[in-house]
């Protein structure tokens, strides 16, 4: 998707980013939220995210957010100060064009550029499409933790990824 413009998340992003998640919230096992959070609840936590250190991309075409990707520290506690998780998710329209390879591509960068020295990802569901993304770029399974959720009639599993920055 070459006319994706990757950039820092803003408050009027928030609606967007409300759809998205709540899309998947609601018809994935990506995350375990059955639904999404309200707008105003999202852009208090891209403020958030960006006032603790933590980095919050969109990707958009045409003014439009096809995907958003964030990093936080991995835990709140001081030992974790230098890891970070990703949380990454694609417009349902915009699945498959190469979003979330470009999305993730800048959150590395950014990330390491914010001296982050690790980065986990935890992924609900085991969503395989997710695992697949992060082993592109180098992500090692660390783990599964099995039958740890319920959704849609199914157990879930969530698997740890984990690359060094």
């Amino acid at each position: 998707m070459s006319s994706l413009v990757i950039r820092p998340a803003t408050s009027h992003d928030a609606p967007e980013i409300a759809a998205i998640y709540d899309h998947h919230a609601r018809h994935g096992t990506a995350t375990f939220e059955f639904e999404g959070y309200a707008t105003n609840i999202w852009g208090a936590k891209i403020a958030d995210i960006q006032q603790c250190g933590g980095l919050f991309l969109v990707g958009a075409v045409g003014g439009k957010v096809a995907g958003f990707a964030y990093v936080t520290q991995f835990r709140d506690r001081p030992a974790y100060a230098h890891t970070c998780e990703d949380s990454i998710y694609i417009a349902p329209e915009s699945i498959g064009q190469g979003v979330g390879s470009q999305l993730l591509a800048a959150l590395i960068a950014a990330a390491r550029a914010a001296r982050f020295e690790q980065m986990l990802a935890v992924v609900g569901g085991a969503e395989p499409a997710s695992i697949a993304l992060h082993k592109k770029f180098g992500f090692v399974e660390r783990g599964r933790m099995k039958d740890v959720g319920r959704k849609f009639g199914r157990t879930l599993d969530t698997v740890y990824l984990q690359l060094a920055l």
